[in-house]
């Protein structure tokens, strides 16, 4: 099968399935499972052959629509980039499909949850896939909307609605400076096709440092990056499946691959704003993270973070307008364009590689967290745990191998994934290496504060004292996604899937990497031992009992961002649509609209007012005029 028709078959299968159960199905949640697992093995299929298979930048593009000289198209773009992002959306997906006929097993709206599934994962692979930003900007949109779908399956819960749209609007706010940056873009470049945007801009053409912000508004809703973070960990509402496919390893990670996408945009300004957004939200996100009693959450602010050293790696790249790079203590020179390039790629290659290892050790978490949940009857209050370790055993050293990874055990893919980034910043900024630094030893202390409360100690209650085991459906995920974070930071692993792209991500050799292996097992130790002597397997917070006031400043500090925006949107959003609603009433559709019409009637309004069938305040206004046609009379007036 020729290429252009394979990834044809990979973004239409899961259409195909979601028309057919949106049609057909509706009812019959059993069947729609199935038909929504059968369609994503086919695209996880036709997607490994497609990455596998060697080709790369086959053309294909189709002309949808021409407005005077805008056209719009619909086209491929299959590069190493591209590869690296359908290979893991294919993976997850379907270990997260396979997981959800199990998870979702009685679930009364099953048919449902799966046609989002299937909606979500074409919206996805229309974005892995798309070849120019208005195409990306369609899929973008789509994604939002099955995300809605998705987060609001539980929809006779409040909170579960009120999620829902508050992740729907927050994306809205980033993806209108998105969009702004793609018509922006279109008026400098006159156009929006990534090749030929990259053909021009390293020909010479000049990048305006807004285009790239703009652009990166809507990484910042879709990758939760501060101050637009808050919708994420509300969206552990929805069902946990639905948690490890979309908030841990494809949804989140879209802003990351756009941002690679669009690197050849960026200007040095540009970059050290990102780098910034990003280090703020890692530091920021871990603190909250101690705090958190609910599996879920704990997880929900671990992405946040992880998704911060991704953004930081990306904007610790160089811009590919210099043709110089020097790279600050290696004191490395180097002069010549090909070279330099290598050099601006390094970001991108280092958030990519930690984005892959990242969507293994998370989508693991989090599935590994839902078999938890459903072991423990629902139960997802970490200190109501304790003592799962020997009851659910294949759950316990499945999610064992998800926390090695995250916090940098070494040999594991997450040790591999965060030195690079680590190294990168340690090479170009030293504040930014230290933020980084202290931030992954917060890693260390809440994952294994989580870890250990959850499986070791006594049963806390009677949920987990009968907790038991998952069945095959979602164990089975389980295994093979922990084999993949074992496995996925290594070269050879990673170079056969990234191509060229594995070449740029920086990493360290001889004393450095002797360096970065001892701040590794110096994170580690740190955080992960704090952690360990600090929690005691009991049914109150340590942090909480022992430090009250670090623990309320801490609570405070994640629950500020929601309540400035609270505050904004009644004290002066609500009002100014108040004022906005008064001009287009009785202004634009009284006075304007309806002319001399609306203006008497307007006058009529207020004149009628003043019958009130109350002889007193006829009285009033009586001496009001006589008053004032004796001003008139005297001249006062």
């Amino acid at each position: 099968m020729a290429p252009t028709q394979l990834a044809l078959l990979v973004l239409l299968l899961p259409l195909a399935s979601a028309a057919i159960i949106a049609l057909f199905l509706r009812r019959q949640g059993a069947l729609a499972s199935l038909i929504s697992v059968g369609a994503c093995t086919g695209l996880a299929v036709a997607a490994l052959m497609l990455v596998f298979g060697g080709q790369r930048d086959f053309p294909a593009s189709w002309e949808w629509l021409q407005l005077g000289t805008l056209k719009l198209s619909l086209g491929f773009k299959f590069d190493d980039l591209a590869a690296l992002m359908l290979a893991i959306v294919a993976v997850v997906g379907l270990c997260v499909h396979v997981f959800s006929l199990g998870y979702m097993h009685d679930d009364g709206a099953k048919a449902r949850y799966f046609g989002g599934l299937s909606i979500f994962m074409f919206s996805m692979l229309g974005i892995v896939f798309a070849d120019n930003l208005f195409m990306m900007f369609i899929f973008w949109e789509l994604v939002g909307f099955s995300s809605w779908l998705l987060i609001n399956h539980y929809c006779e819960k409040q909170s579960a609605a009120d999620a829902s749209k508050k992740a729907f609007i927050v994306n809205r706010v980033g993806d209108f400076g998105f969009l702004l940056g793609i018509i922006w873009c279109y008026a400098a470049f006159d156009t929006v096709n990534l090749t030929d945007l990259a053909t021009k801009v390293q020909g010479g053409a000049v990048v305006v440092t807004a285009i790239p912000l703009l652009l990166f508004c809507g990484a910042v809703g879709k990758s939760a990056q501060m101050p637009l973070h808050v919708w994420l960990p509300d969206a552990m509402e929805g069902p946990t499946p639905v948690s490890a496919l979309i908030h841990a390893a494809t949804m989140v990670a879209a802003g990351i691959y756009m941002l690679c996408r669009i690197n050849v945009l960026m200007t040095a300004d540009a970059l050290q704003v990102i780098m910034w957004v990003g280090v703020i939200t890692a530091a920021y996100a871990a603190l909250c993270a101690i705090t958190q009693s609910d599996i879920k959450k704990v997880l929900a602010y671990s992405t946040l973070s992880q998704l911060g050293f991704m953004v930081a790696a990306f904007g610790l790249g160089e811009s590919v307008h210099c043709a110089t790079v020097v790279m600050p203590r290696a004191n490395h020179l180097v002069e010549d364009i090909e070279a330099a390039k290598i050099f601006a790629y390094t970001g991108v290659g280092a958030a990519m590689f930690h984005l892959t290892t990242h969507a293994f050790f998370k989508a693991l978490l989090f599935l590994g967290s839902g078999s938890v949940i459903a072991g423990c009857h629902h139960e997802q209050d970490i200190f109501k745990m304790g003592g799962l370790r020997k009851k659910m055993p294949v759950t316990f050293w499945t999610f064992t191998i998800g926390v090695a990874a995250i916090v940098g055990l070494p040999f594991l893919s997450g040790f591999f994934s965060k030195d690079a980034i680590l190294y990168l910043a340690f090479e170009k900024n030293t504040a930014v290496f230290a933020i980084l630094t202290a931030t992954a030893v917060l890693t260390s202390f809440y994952m294994i504060r989580m870890w250990k409360l959850t499986f070791f100690g006594d049963a806390r209650s009677h949920e987990s004292e009968h907790a038991h085991e998952s069945g095959i459906a979602m164990t089975l995920p389980l295994v093979v996604l922990a084999i993949l974070s074992a496995v996925g930071g290594y070269t050879g692993f990673f170079s056969k899937v990234a191509g060229r792209l594995a070449e740029m991500r920086p990493e360290a050799h001889g004393s450095a990497h002797t360096m970065m292996l001892l701040i590794s097992i110096g994170i580690l130790a740190v955080g992960g031992g704090a952690a360990w002597f600090f929690y005691k397997s009991a049914d109150k917070d340590s942090l909480a009992e022992k430090s009250p006031g670090l623990f309320g400043s801490l609570s405070l500090l994640k629950a500020s961002p929601d309540e400035i925006y609270i505050y904004y949107v009644r004290k002066i959003q609500d009002r100014f649509a108040l004022v906005l609603n008064f001009l287009d009433q009785i202004v634009i559709g009284r006075v304007i609209v309806q002319g001399s019409a609306g203006f008497v009637g307007l006058i009529s309004l207020g004149v009628r007012k003043l019958y009130v069938g109350s002889l007193h305040a006829y009285v009033y206004w009586f001496l009001i005029g006589a008053a004032l046609v004796w001003g008139f009379a005297a001249g006062i007036f």
